[in-house]
């Protein structure tokens, strides 16, 4: 394929044809013109957006693990609305100081505490073992541990308020019982308070930090400050425009986080590729003013194509159906918007203010020229170089083959977190799961107490399941197919005008294996009606299958978009197929540290955590979007700077050559910076946050050394002038439609 020549004091982004100059070029003339008032009204914007974001975290909200659409949330609805029940969503943990829970003095206590726990706010349905005439799923296996649920009414976020208030209050002790707050909600709530304290210790690390590593970079504290001001100016801009969407739609509260490392790395990364060109141009003898115009026009294409690789990956998120995930997608493309805009608009006025102070006073020692020649190198013996590189990839990669995705618990949390440690007591002293009780409804049941012996014979059989405890319905409870307790006060509660349902409550042991296949035995029990199934674990189920199954949609959109991206950059087909597949072996060393970590527990000492021998799907998902759009993000920094040299040049060894020897230090650096940003998440108390911090980290510093530095040039050696190769239809859509780095002479 010929390389498209042009003048080079023209390069920006324009479309053939036109002798205007490119936006970009035109953008950046105006910013140098007109410095003082943009710096003005990008301070105003900075201060309204300041106040604005301020009150964005108290508006995040909470969510639960739940599938729309779902046959379990449809039970969930139906339990609600015809039989006024649903499942619990936290527990109070009684024990026993002397004696048992069946002890006169215990049960006069945990009575009272049932009656006490049904008249708080928010509280909309309380059951207790004494309750329910000392049922033993209630029981635990030593007889001195007891619990009592409670249902509670609302919204997620109004649930978990309610129960900040309610579970100090029931932590409590006396001369007879010790109270303990535990359950599915009080875990998550915990978990939503541990992720914002993280967001604020994760502030008092970064800034500092990454200030420090700016000035090490730049050599030049007003620099490197500038660049920091950047980052946090794309902060608090996406977390005003959050608390815009929060106006339309729920944002999960682990947004924020997102947010901090996102907004300062990516503002980071756009300033330090803007400031080197404009560098460049202050070296090359142009004034400050045509400095600032160069680089909005040649840098400020690249980072315009970075953010929209970037964006692409993360709006995909909008495709699974989940508030949790969309809310990932709204700041991220927040901060990628605004990241994009300070590097385009205030940044390019704030050089021209800086002018010559930008650049060193010392002139630095070079590295890029060691660059080059390592680069050329690698082309000269691409097989001595690759072999191993392939070999680290392949081997970093290899546990991901063993990726297991499982259902989130308790131990998402410190091993100190008060909900953890009433659930690990649960675990070791109660042999059954009440909380997690599998709700089976029949809605087709007429005249339900009519029908006593139709329900006794189902429930009889569905206690015989492997992997269920007791069975508790209308005519009573049932374990390993005998009745062992006869209808009481509380047996009402599952009969409606429309049908019944049955408490199915599985075992701990069952619980902890494959949850999947309990749900399908239960559903292959014969029953003389037609029956649907809820409860937590089908809810979990559901998640988990709706999120797996948009899984290969997703990711095969995200392949697709930035195929286009990139080809509407390049004009070649080679180039994108090559960025997918290195961008894809990346992400390799990201599960496969994710499997090794995380799922087998290897390192959990060191970093503080409990391996369940699964991940969380909804995590591992985002984290492959997130690190999937920031190694493109580096991709089209490199390939940039090549093509830039081979449209000039024509020559494929020398435009590699060059091409590394300018992004090289500057990927490095930004890779630094971006990395040290996320692992600050390293010592978070919550597992989610310690994933998406060393996880992306990793793939961030991998991608930047490994795959971009080595395989990339020896890829690009090896296929020659065929990186640059499109069929003549494509090369007259590119020539058409495609953003080119200079125009037309």
């Amino acid at each position: 394929m010929t390389p498209h020549r042009a003048d080079p004091t023209a390069t920006g982004i324009g479309l053939p044809g036109r002798e205007s100059p490119p936006v970009l070029r035109r953008l950046g003339r105006f910013t140098a013109r007109r410095a003082r008032p943009v710096i003005f009204a990008s301070i105003a914007l900075a201060v309204m957006a300041g106040i604005i974001g301020a009150g964005t975290i108290d508006r995040l909200t909470l969510s639960r693990f739940e599938s729309p659409g779902s046959e379990s949330l449809k039970v969930a609805e139906v339990l609600e609305s015809e039989f006024d029940t649903g499942k619990p969503h936290f527990l109070l943990l009684v024990t026993a100081k002397q004696g048992t829970v069946d002890d006169p003095q215990v049960a006069a206590a945990g009575e009272a505490l049932t009656r006490e726990l049904a008249t708080q706010d928010g509280v909309a349905q309380v059951a207790s073992y004494w309750s329910r005439s000392d049922s033993p799923a209630l029981r635990g296996d030593d007889r001195r541990q007891a619990l009592i649920v409670a249902r509670l009414a609302g919204d997620v976020t109004q649930a978990r308020a309610n129960l900040a208030e309610i579970s100090p209050r029931f932590t409590r002790e006396n001369e007879i019982v010790t109270v303990q707050v535990g359950g599915g909600d009080e875990v998550f709530r915990q978990a939503a308070a541990q992720a914002r304290e993280d967001f604020v210790r994760a502030e008092l690390i970064i800034l500092p930090l990454v200030l420090v590593l700016l000035f090490f970079i730049y050599r030049k504290f007003a620099v490197a400050a500038l660049t920091l001001g950047m980052g946090l100016f794309s902060v608090v801009a996406t977390l005003a425009l959050v608390r815009g969407i929060t106006s339309l739609t729920d944002v999960s509260t682990f947004a924020a986080n997102l947010t901090l490392v996102m907004g300062l790395g990516l503002g980071v990364d756009y300033s330090l590729f803007m400031i080197t060109r404009f560098r460049e141009g202050l070296r090359a003898g142009q004034s400050v003013s045509k400095a600032v115009e160069t680089a909005a026009a040649t840098a400020g294409r690249t980072v315009a194509f970075s953010g929209i690789t970037v964006a692409v990956s993360l709006v995909c998120l909008l495709l699974f159906p989940f508030p949790f995930l969309h809310s990932f997608a709204y700041a991220g493309v927040g901060v990628v918007l605004t990241s994009v805009f300070a590097a385009l608009v205030i940044l390019p006025a704030a050089l021209t203010l800086l002018g010559t102070r930008a650049e060193r006073r010392q002139p630095a020692r070079s590295s890029a020229a060691g660059w080059r020649r390592m680069a050329l190198r690698m082309m000269k013996r691409p097989v001595w170089y690759s072999v191993p590189a392939l070999l680290v990839v392949l081997t970093l990669g290899a546990p991901a083959l063993g990726l297991n995705f499982g259902l989130p618990d308790d131990r998402v949390l410190p091993e100190g977190a008060s909900s953890r440690v009433v659930q690990q007591q649960i675990r070791d002293n109660f042999s059954q799961e009440e909380m997690d009780a599998i709700q089976v409804l029949a809605t087709d049941l007429a005249g339900a107490e009519s029908n006593s012996a139709t329900i006794e014979r189902y429930a009889t059989a569905l206690s015989q399941v492997p992997g269920i405890a007791q069975v508790d319905a209308l005519t009573g409870s049932y374990q390993n197919g005998q009745r062992i307790m006869t209808p009481n006060s509380s047996s009402s509660r599952f009969t409606g005008q429309q049908g019944a349902w049955f408490s199915a409550v599985p075992t701990s042991s069952a619980l902890e294996g494959d949850v999947s296949a309990l749900l399908d035995r239960v559903r292959a029990v014969p029953s003389p009606f037609d029956v649907r199934i809820g409860g937590y674990p089908a809810e979990l189920t559901d998640f988990r299958g709706t999120l797996v199954s948009r899984v290969p949609l997703v990711f095969g959109l995200i392949l697709g978009l930035t195929f286009v991206i990139l080809f509407l950059m390049t004009g070649s087909l080679l180039i994108p197929a090559k960025a997918t597949v290195l961008n894809i072996a990346s992400m390799a060393v990201m599960f496969g540290a994710l499997v090794w970590v995380f799922q087998e527990g290897n390192l959990s000492g060191l970093l503080g955590f409990t391996a369940t021998g699964s991940l969380e799907p909804s995590i591992a998902i985002l984290m492959f979007c997130i690190a999937f759009g920031l190694s493109m993000d580096y991709e089209v920094f490199m390939m940039s700077r090549i093509k830039e040299e081979y449209d000039r040049s024509g020559d494929n060894v020398r435009a590699v050559a060059s091409g590394i020897e300018r992004s090289g230090p500057l990927i490095t650096a930004a890779a630094l910076v971006l990395a040290v940003s996320f692992a600050t998440y390293a010592a978070s108390g919550i597992v989610f946050l310690k994933m998406l911090g060393i996880g992306t980290a990793l793939v961030i510093l991998v991608d930047a050394t490994l795959i971009r530095v080595v395989l990339v040039p020896v890829f690009m050696r090896l296929a020659g002038s065929a990186n640059w190769w499109a069929p003549p239809p494509l090369r007259r859509i590119h020539e058409r439609f495609g953003i080119s780095e200079t125009a037309p002479s």
